[in-house]
């Protein structure tokens, strides 16, 4: 038996190549024809239109004579009438005393870092928008609006601000910056 398993393997391999070549040999495309027919039996859909895109409309800015509302308003200075006269006139800015580093910035901008205490003395330490940390304490001025501290807590400072009241007269507003975490 010396032609045993190598002819053997041969035989089978060239059994099992012609069986797969029979497979084959009917139609393989009628599998697809049927699928294309299908396809085209069915219903078509109609696809909407696109929407009509309106043309674009451009603005033509014509306020250019108005004033640049960004700035701040200038009132003339006619003399107010015996009705836009202020009901409190003790109340009124200093002009006269020289204004301090922390009157430059808004108090929106400023922020309480925090405080410090020597004998009765106490301090509040305020960071400007510029990064430098001021000493303030009671008496002190800071923000736009004449603002006057009164009071240091360990949480925040207290301001009295002198505000215009809109009818040519002062009036007197609280405030405070709170300490930044």
């Amino acid at each position: 038996m010396t032609i045993s398993y190598y002819r053997i393997g041969r035989w089978l391999c060239l059994a099992s190549l012609s069986g797969t070549l029979l497979a084959c040999s009917s139609n393989p495309s009628s599998d697809l024809e049927e699928y294309v027919q299908t396809t085209k039996s069915q219903q078509k859909s109609s696809i909407e239109p696109l929407p009509e895109f309106k043309p674009y409309e451009s603005f033509a800015y014509q306020a250019t004579d108005l004033r640049d509302p960004f700035t701040e308003p200038t009132f003339s200075h006619a003399q107010p009438s015996t009705q836009t006269t202020s009901s409190n006139s003790s109340i009124k800015p200093d002009f006269e005393r020289p204004t301090e580093p922390l009157e430059e910035f808004h108090l929106d901008s400023l922020r309480m870092v925090g405080t410090l205490e020597k004998s009765e003395n106490h301090w509040a330490l305020i960071n400007d928008t510029d990064g430098t940390i001021h000493r303030v304490q009671p008496g002190n001025h800071a923000g736009q609006n004449h603002g006057k501290i009164t009071r240091i807590t360990e949480y925040e400072v207290e301001l009295t601000e002198i505000i215009p009241d809109g009818i040519g007269g002062w009036t007197e507003r609280q405030a405070s910056i709170a300490i930044s975490e």
